[in-house]
């Protein structure tokens, strides 16, 4: 399980997205704000928005709010707003990818390596990183749409590389170039996705010991609490134990 997934498999259960749901939802709409910025405002010729929209409807962001995003962008409203990302290292070394849409790009980078920092991480240079993951198209489905076996089915009609089924989510993967093909297939067969992204992927896990595993769980928090942080990807592997500790 990649290690951003874990963190979120946490905090899901310990009823934090309950507790911020303010908080996403701005960070939802920002996204959808900015993709129909840079593409084009219908979902149908926009394959960006049309995962940002997806993603906003998975939690529950009411439709007139993200038709709000929508017309901000069309309306030429809202911050000038760029994408900035930031790569480092974290407590037990592993790597980490940031991704932040932000007004200032000064106050963020400070915000940012001053949590690195305070949690025994670094900051690296651009693509210090990324060369141990790959940039992916990632379609999830409900476990309760099919069986392992079909779903692998699906994914080989479909163009999909492979098809990850967890405990919650089928999830389809693609390359880039493949993406929105590969989820218009899918779309077909099994209906509206329960999410649509682009993400980057570990190509392979860092084992964490529990005591640099709990200190690095404190920076993903500080980090995913940040307004102008959209996504935290990592190659760590959390212990089974930790786990259960921190989802008690």
């Amino acid at each position: 399980m990649a290690g951003h997934s874990q963190f979120k498999n946490i905090m899901h259960r310990k009823g934090r997205v309950d507790a911020v749901r303010s908080k996403l939802f701005s960070k939802l709409a920002r996204e959808v704000m900015i993709s129909a910025k840079l593409g084009m405002p219908d979902p149908d010729h926009n394959p960006r928005l049309r995962a940002a929209i997806l993603a906003a409807k998975a939690q529950s962001m009411p439709k007139d709010n993200i038709q709000r995003a929508i017309d901000k962008a069309v309306g030429g409203g809202g911050e000038n707003i760029e994408e900035v990302r930031y790569e480092g290292y974290g407590p037990g070394g592993v790597a980490l990818i940031v991704e932040a849409q932000t007004d200032n790009r000064n106050r963020t980078g400070s915000d940012i390596r001053a949590a690195f920092s305070k949690y025994g991480g670094a900051l690296g240079e651009p693509n210090s990183v990324t060369f141990m993951f790959n940039r992916v198209g990632v379609i999830g489905y409900p476990k309760n749409k099919g069986t392992d076996d079909a779903m692998l089915d699906f994914a080989i009609e479909a163009g999909a590389d492979e098809v990850v089924s967890a405990d919650e989510l089928h999830e389809f993967i693609t390359s880039i170039e493949s993406f929105g093909e590969v989820r218009d297939a899918l779309e077909a067969k099994l209906g509206t996705p329960h999410s649509s992204k682009i993400e980057w992927r570990p190509q392979s896990m860092t084992p964490v010991s529990d005591d640099a595993g709990e200190t690095l769980v404190r920076l993903l928090d500080t980090l995913d609490e940040h307004d102008d942080v959209q996504n935290v990807y990592g190659n760590y592997e959390l212990s089974d134990s930790l786990m259960a500790k921190l989802a008690a």
